[in-house]
């Protein structure tokens, strides 16, 4: 037969493996006569549910390695950094909920499938462009006809035509409230737990973890560390990064306030009011500014040195913060007191004394704020700005709640508090900009508004229930409700398409549980199961029944760690000899493993580095050497 056969090779189905060293013969790769094998492609079809929750239907490696084969799907639809995802299996509970809801409907579902089979099987290969589905028309620019800017495709290879990345880059109207009611909630923080145990194996390939041809994997951000968002570049990675966080907050898989809620829901209204308008289709252009004239306006400030913040004339001098805050230290069965103390800020630590004058001598107490957690505890219309500190101490944590008086001393305390818990002091660059988003984020919660504008008439047609999770819906009537989001919207009104996403991004990044994904294990010595909250520089251990953080360690502080693979055992050392080991119950420890890996493996990106990657780095950090 003359036809390629270049994509064809020999599927191990006993052993579960590919025989792919051609070079070898079969009695060195130890196949015996009576080995049945299968003679095979390598690439097969996919369908891949994207965090906007739409449906693409590719191309993929089923004998490359998970992470190579991630980052050839992101090649294909235009993601950049395809190290911060991965593809995930759907629970059971999820599709259990989904079965259930099939039962009821009658008539079957037809899904809205955007096929990119003429996606490139060999990746560099030039590719023809997508088919897409019939339900999609293409967007051009209003003004001058021509096919959605040229930067949004930037791989030449790439399968996406214009109205394909629009399904990519533009979020499209939200669901209906039903469809959301629908949906699988995790109730409790081990149901959270359940929903991170289905990560694929990053180092094996798609056939050694039995996934057939045409199944459906959730492809999704699995590391919370975002690395270098740019909107000129990254149309289609930040609009998938804000569904992400959009369906996190409806299906309550992150808690957040009222207030916070209100937020998140003003800016999807103003999303939202945007898609529908020309403005999106013109987004292209608000991003494209002069590559030229960027550089240059940069080198000004760079040469000037005026333009920029001069709140740090000597750099040799760590700044610090000195003011009179409330505080209360939780004892057993006490009444919440904040009493009034000065406050001294001094590199990553903070002392308080009785009073201004007393600061000269030895501080009533002297807290270290390295490695701890910082948590906000803001309630804006009730002039609420506390700071909530959790200090790891030897047998677990020591809580202190801080209140400033205003927005102003929150933003500069609670942006101290944030570096200091990462060992930075005042004097690092982020400090500054670190103030200002803590800011900007009060400012969208300010609400001061005047009562005309509630009553718009757009709040008829709104449909609230669709921008807010189920249980926030329940809370208010329709009526209420649409008045509160309107009222929150009016901060975030003249706000263009890319920065409202943004914005969202950084809401979401801002909320306490924020990137914390959760395992149920068995601490070694431990008679009980705890939950272990994984984040992107620190491990925590959690209390299973209340939810409260029991320890936590730093992976900066991290000797070494390994696993016992025959019993299945997570050990890992940290400075001053403390030693911890667990085995993880409701995922295979692989997984817990390669997520402490791929942390520290992320943490190793820098901004000179060019788009490649050291795999064989992320291998040996993630793989445990199996």
């Amino acid at each position: 037969l003359s036809r390629d056969w270049s994509d064809y090779a020999l599927w191990w189905e006993q052993k579960k493996c590919w025989l792919l060293k051609t070079h070898w013969t079969l009695d060195k790769c130890g196949v015996q006569a009576d080995a049945k094998l299968l003679f095979t492609t390598q690439h097969k079809m996919l369908r891949l549910c994207l965090p906007n929750m739409k449906t693409v239907r590719l191309r993929v490696s089923f004998s490359s390695v998970v992470f190579k084969a991630v980052s050839d799907i992101c090649k294909t639809l235009n993601i950049r950094r395809p190290e911060e995802l991965s593809l995930l299996k759907q629970s059971e509970d999820t599709l259990k909920k989904k079965k259930k809801k099939d039962k009821n409907n009658k008539e079957p579902v037809i899904e809205d499938i955007l096929n990119l089979h003429n996606s490139p099987v060999i990746s560099g290969s030039p590719a023809s462009p997508g088919l897409y589905s019939k339900t999609m028309t293409p967007i051009y620019d209003p003004v001058n006809g021509t096919p959605v800017s040229s930067t949004i495709t930037w791989f030449s290879d790439s399968p996406l035509t214009a109205p394909n990345c629009s399904i990519l880059a533009f979020s499209h109207p939200n669901c209906s409230p039903e469809t959301l009611a629908e949906m699988y909630q995790p109730r409790t923080l081990a149901d959270k737990a359940k929903l991170n145990a289905g990560w694929l194996d990053s180092s094996r390939s798609l056939m050694e973890q039995s996934v057939q041809e045409d199944d459906q994997l959730l492809l999704r951000f699995k590391y919370y560390t975002f690395f270098d968002l740019n909107p000129k570049y990254d149309a289609v990675r930040i609009n998938q990064l804000y569904e992400q966080a959009r369906w996190a907050i409806l299906l309550e898989e992150i808690d957040c306030t009222e207030e916070e809620m209100l937020i998140f829901a003003a800016l999807q209204y103003r999303l939202s009011k945007l898609s529908l308008s020309s403005e999106a289709q013109d987004f292209a252009n608000e991003c494209e500014v002069d590559e030229v004239e960027a550089a240059l306006s940069n080198l000004e400030v760079t040469l000037e040195g005026g333009k920029m913040d001069n709140s740090l004339e000597d750099i040799t001098d760590i700044p610090k913060l000195a003011d009179n805050l409330r505080l209360f230290r939780p004892k057993k069965l006490t009444l919440k007191a904040f009493k009034q103390y000065w406050f001294v800020f001094k590199d990553t630590s903070v002392s308080y004394f009785k009073n201004k004058e007393a600061g000269h001598g030895e501080p009533i107490e002297k807290l270290n704020l390295k490695g701890c957690e910082v948590v906000p505890d803001v309630n804006v219309a009730g002039r609420k700005f506390g700071i909530k500190l959790l200090i790891p101490v030897a047998d677990g944590m020591n809580e202190a709640y801080l209140r400033c008086d205003n927005e102003n001393q929150y933003a500069c305390w609670m942006a101290a508090c944030v570096l200091a818990a990462k060992g930075k002091t005042m004097a690092d660059s982020s400090y500054q900009p670190e103030v200002h988003k803590i800011l900007s984020f009060l400012k969208m919660k300010n609400r001061t508004t005047s009562p005309q504008a509630v009553s718009d008439p757009e709040s008829t047609d709104m449909k609230p229930e669709r921008f807010v999770s189920p249980r926030y819906a329940k809370k208010f009537k329709s009526k209420q409700l649409a008045a509160r989001i309107l009222e929150a919207h009016q901060n975030v009104a003249q706000m263009p398409l890319v920065e409202a996403k943004l914005r969202f991004i950084q809401a979401w990044q801002s909320l306490p549980e924020f990137g914390l994904t959760y395992y149920i294990v068995r601490f070694k010595g431990s008679k009980k199961d705890d939950l272990l909250g994984v984040s992107y520089n620190r491990l925590i251990r959690i209390d299973a029944a209340t939810g409260d953080p029991i320890t936590t360690w730093r992976f900066s502080s991290m000797k070494q760690w390994n696993v016992n693979w025959e019993i299945r055992q997570v050990a890992i050392e940290f400075d001053q000899n403390v030693s911890i080991a667990f085995t993880c119950l409701s995922a295979d420890c692989k997984v817990v493993h390669e997520y402490i890996g791929g942390y520290i493996f992320l943490s190793t990106r820098s901004k000179d580095q060019n788009e490649t990657l050291d795999e064989d780095l992320f291998h040996k950090l993630t793989g445990g050497q199996e």
